[in-house]
This record gives structure tokens, sequence and C-alpha cells, in this order.
């Protein structure tokens, strides 16, 4: 499976959004700081994910997701959980 997530910042409070193949090993490397673009905006949590069968999919879906419209969309479907 592929993945894209979306991780929001302790300290920021800002979002992240991913794609990897090993959800749970990227999420690690985020928030042991081997990730340079988050290093600096650690702890960070996930708090959305999508799963794909297909790469070229998942890599599109990313995309999408950090373009204007994408992230308006996530700004809706994730309303309670950018808010806390």
């Amino acid at each position: 499976m592929h993945y894209v997530y979306v991780l929001k910042s302790n300290k920021d409070r800002k979002t992240y959004v991913g794609c990897t193949r090993d959800l749970r090993k990227r999420i690690i490397m985020h928030n042991t700081g081997r990730v340079e673009s988050t290093a600096g905006r650690r702890p960070l949590k996930l708090i959305f994910y999508e799963a794909f069968n297909n790469q070229s999919d998942a890599f599109e879906r990313e995309k999408y997701l950090k373009t204007g419209w994408g992230r308006n969309q996530l700004k809706k479907l994730l309303f309670n959980s950018l808010k806390i």
C-alpha cells in the first residue's frame, strides 16, 4: 500500500502533507528529526491518511492536496482536527 498523510505540528500548528509506503516508519522519522522539512516543527501528530494500491495515484493525490484547492478541501474535511 501507498499512503498519503497529513501531520499537524504541535509547535506551530501548521500541517505537512506527504506520501510513503511505510506510514509508521515515516511518522517516526518525522518525529525524530530525520526529515529536514519538519525537523524544527516537532512534535508532529498524524491527523489524516489515505491508502492507495497504486503509487502513481498516491503521488497524484499528494500533489493535489498541496495545491490551494486541496488545502481548502483538507480544511473543510479536518475542521475540528485543525482547530485543536
